[in-house]
Parts: structure tokens; sequence; C-alpha cells
């Protein structure tokens, strides 16, 4: 079991719950690291109607190998401080996929 990593957790159903500060309107998409408790997360995608919400779970399930809706959005739709659910991947190969890190 991989040590405590403030931003991800085991979801109950299966797969992970991750914890990511969102930074809409970036010169270009990409995971940008650690900050805090957060998985910061930037993309080129405006704020508005959703849009950066969606370019993030795009993100998010390229670089997990999973599809797009193995992905939801379960809590700060409207926040730059958010929660998405991920089916379908454990912690370890989330940690590896984000960070390249091995449990």
């Amino acid at each position: 079991m991989p040590e405590l990593v403030p931003y991800i957790e085991e979801d109950e159903g299966g797969g992970v719950l991750l914890r990511v500060k969102a930074v809409p309107g970036s010169s270009r998409d990409r995971i940008a690291g650690v900050l805090g408790d957060r998985l910061k997360v930037a993309v080129s995608a405006p704020p508005e109607g959703g849009k950066a919400n969606k370019a993030i779970a795009v993100l998010l399930a390229g670089a997990l190998g999973v599809r797009t809706s193995q992905i939801e959005l379960v809590s700060g739709p409207t926040h730059a401080e958010k929660v998405f659910r991920v089916e379908g991947v454990g912690i370890e190969a989330a940690l590896e996929a984000l960070t390249g890190a091995r449990a």
C-alpha cells in the first residue's frame, strides 16, 4: 500500500477519488504537480459552461488510461477545488500514472 498522498483516496465503489486544484485558461493542458492537498491540473479551456471541467476529465482519463466516461465530477463544478471519481483504477496505478511514483 502506498504511503498517504493527500490528493487521492480509495472510493467505496472501487476506483479512486482525486482532489484537484483546477487552473483553467492555461497555455497548455498538463498535470502540474501537487499543490497542498490537491493535484494541480492546468487546462487551456475556459471555465465557462463546464468546458474546463470536461477538459480536466479528458486529461485525467488520458493520464490514467481510462475512458472519459469512467471519470465523474463529484464536487466543485464552479470552484477551483474539485473532486473527481475515477472508476476502474486503483490507488497504486493512479499514483504511478499521475506522478511516476511507484508504491
